[in-house]
């Protein structure tokens, strides 16, 4: 932040600061004169209201100097030192101007007072302690202030960016797990191919739909996720089956979009998927509020051919990635007893970052 001026704030101290410091000053300079005769008090009022108003925006000069050279939080004792200091010398300059000028030109009922002089000068050291500290105070909060809400609109903007990024990584993935699963039912099936092709475009309105959204009900995923279940059945038949046991309670809890598909994606990609050896998936939900997503491991050996069907890494990664960008919330991943599970927090309004 680059300060060219006093701020609206700073300004507003002045406002507050200025007539107590005329009262007193001009009580300094002309003792109890200054009320008690009428027309001291107006010229001498007037005098000091003209003069010193303009100085004292003067001392803006040196303040916002400072505040461009130093202007980090951790230099604020800095800064605050070398404009008090500044501000005390062109204070007290001002101060030895009254004095001795009014006695100079014989300014109507003033005297010349030495101790008056000396507590005039210490009280500007003294008021400008006060206002250099107030000032000071208000620009340190109105930098924290900044600063804090620039990291926020970063974060954000960057939580933004790697969102957009995971999304147009999530559907090019999809495509091209659909297309290699269409590629192989056109040689077996050309009748299958045809619904399944029907079935795709549903998934599809789904994707275009939805895959805007940084989130999505669980129900509304659900009936998704039945659909793309019907459409790999139309490849693989009784060689998958799905059971979903998810209760009603969390119906409208939240998701990524497109969570489930990934996950059944990625275990009939890995896994064997035939009459012999079914493949059966479940989705369930726990008492803990989380969403299980498990499946039994019969892997597929590994094959160099071109019928392998290639992972490139996106379908996990991108779900612990966007737990972790939309709620720091740990996304579950174990093998065990011969089973493959993926345990997903299930997310409200409160658990986003963006909303915090």
């Amino acid at each position: 932040m680059k300060t060219t001026a006093y701020t609206r704030r700073d300004n507003l101290i002045a406002l507050g600061v200025l007539p107590c410091y005329y009262l007193l000053f001009n009580y300094l300079l002309f003792g109890a004169t200054y009320v008690r005769r009428l027309d001291v008090f107006v010229y001498a009022t007037l005098s000091i209201v003209l003069v010193l108003t303009p100085l004292y925006f003067l001392h803006a000069i040196p303040a916002l100097y400072f505040r461009q050279r130093l202007p980090a939080i951790r230099q604020t004792w800095q800064r605050m030192l070398l404009s008090l200091l500044a501000h005390v010398v062109m204070s007290w300059l001002v101060v030895l101007l009254f004095f001795y000028g009014y006695d100079w030109i014989g300014f109507p009922g003033y005297t010349f007072d030495a101790g008056r002089l000396q507590r005039a000068l210490l009280l500007s050291v003294v008021g400008n302690v006060i206002v250099n500290v107030i000032h000071e105070s208000v620009y340190t909060f109105e930098r924290w202030s900044q600063a804090l809400n620039e990291t926020e609109k970063l974060k954000k903007a960057n939580l933004q960016s790697q969102l957009d990024g995971l999304k147009q990584q999530v559907s090019p993935h999809f495509l091209f797990n659909s297309l290699n699963s269409l590629s192989s039912l056109i040689d077996e099936d050309p009748g299958r191919a045809e619904e399944f092709v029907a079935e795709l475009a549903s998934v599809y309105r789904y994707l275009l739909q939805n895959n805007t959204d940084e989130l999505t009900t669980l129900a509304t995923e659900l009936r998704f996720i039945r659909s793309y279940f019907h459409l790999q059945r139309t490849r693989y038949g009784n060689g998958l089956t799905m059971q979903i046991d998810v209760a009603d309670t969390w119906l409208d809890a939240r998701i990524p979009p497109l969570t489930l598909q990934l996950l059944v994606e990625n275990a009939i990609k890995h896994n064997i998927v035939s009459a012999d050896q079914p493949l059966h998936i479940r989705l369930a939900t726990n008492s803990a509020g989380c969403l299980v997503v498990s499946n039994n491991l019969q892997r597929k050996p590994a094959r160099t051919d071109r019928q392998t069907v290639l992972s490139n890494g996106v379908g996990l990664a991108n779900i612990t990635t966007k737990y972790r960008l939309l709620s720091r919330s740990a996304v579950h991943i174990e093998e065990t007893n011969g089973q493959f599970t993926v345990t997903l927090p299930l997310l409200g309004q409160t658990t986003l970052l963006s909303e915090a």
